[in-house]
């Protein structure tokens, strides 16, 4: 999807600043009281660990992706050189 693992993890960053802004906010500007900001705090607080989680999973795909095409390459070197590839490991 071209989505990068260090955006998940700037987006779980900027979450937790939206977080307190929005506390912050909903304390100061909104008379409902300190519930209510309390509750807008928590609610966008949450989005961090699945921006977090998202990234961990961006970040090991990207990882495998790479793994995968070093592997394919020593495979099909190793096929060209008349030798059969090492199976040890996998």
């Amino acid at each position: 999807m071209g989505i990068k693992s260090s955006a998940m993890y700037a987006a779980g960053f900027a979450s937790i600043g939206l977080s307190f802004a929005s506390w912050l906010t909903s304390r100061s500007v909104e008379h409902a009281g300190t519930d209510r900001a309390d509750r807008w705090g928590i609610f966008v607080g949450q989005w961090a660990p699945t921006f977090f989680a998202l990234g961990v999973a961006l970040r090991i795909e990207e990882t495998h992706e790479t793994g995968r095409a070093a592997r394919e390459e020593l495979v099909e070197t190793s096929y060209t050189e008349g030798r059969m590839p090492s199976r040890a490991g996998v």
